[in-house]
């Protein structure tokens, strides 16, 4: 074979594998590799939506400090942070769907109001946010923590804010787990 045969073939077999590979279920590659950590250390901050719900998960990581307390302690921010951020993230695609969705419907909305709404409903549910593991590499010392907050629970506390515009609210809960699921599948 040639070499142009042969950079087909590769091609081809990269092709089939790939495709292969998108058949299952939705896995964050990493590219931490590190060998006897526990699956969500090489994961890391993402998306998850599996038998056990529709999840954010963040990952934090603190190096040693001296003092175990302080090390935990941060290595649980960082992972509550990555909550944070990648709810915002969500939330912001909310805030542009309904945004969207309501002009398309003729209504006129205020955005800065709907964004603000938006904020307080994040930092409602931020306080829901669960450190549900940690890992701590022998080798490094460094601590690795996992915090997870349920969409399940996010849709309980939307449903007991008051003081939110009725049509973002009944939107959120009609549309809040297609978006998710959007969202896990492009992470």
């Amino acid at each position: 074979m040639n070499k142009l045969q042969l950079l087909k073939q590769g091609l081809l077999i990269s092709l089939v594998v790939g495709l292969t590979a998108c058949g299952g279920k939705t896995q964050v590659e990493s590219d931490l590799g590190m060998r006897g950590a526990p699956d969500w250390v090489n994961e890391g901050t993402q998306y998850l939506n599996d038998r056990d719900g529709r999840l954010f998960h963040g990952v934090g990581h603190a190096p040693p400090m001296g003092d175990n307390a302080l090390q935990l302690s941060t290595a649980d921010n960082r992972a509550r942070a990555e909550v944070a951020r990648i709810l915002s993230s969500y939330m912001d695609v909310v805030s542009r769907d309904y945004s969207d969705h309501a002009a398309s419907a003729g209504r006129s909305i205020n955005r800065q109001t709907v964004s603000r709404q938006i904020d307080n409903l994040t930092r409602v549910n931020l306080t829901g946010v669960k450190i549900i593991g940690r890992w701590k590499d022998e080798e490094t010392g460094d601590v690795w923590s996992i915090a997870e907050l349920d969409m399940a629970q996010m849709q309980n506390t939307l449903e007991r804010v008051n003081d939110m515009n009725a049509d973002l609210k009944r939107y959120i809960s009609n549309q809040g787990d297609n978006i998710f699921d959007n969202l896990a599948q492009e992470n």
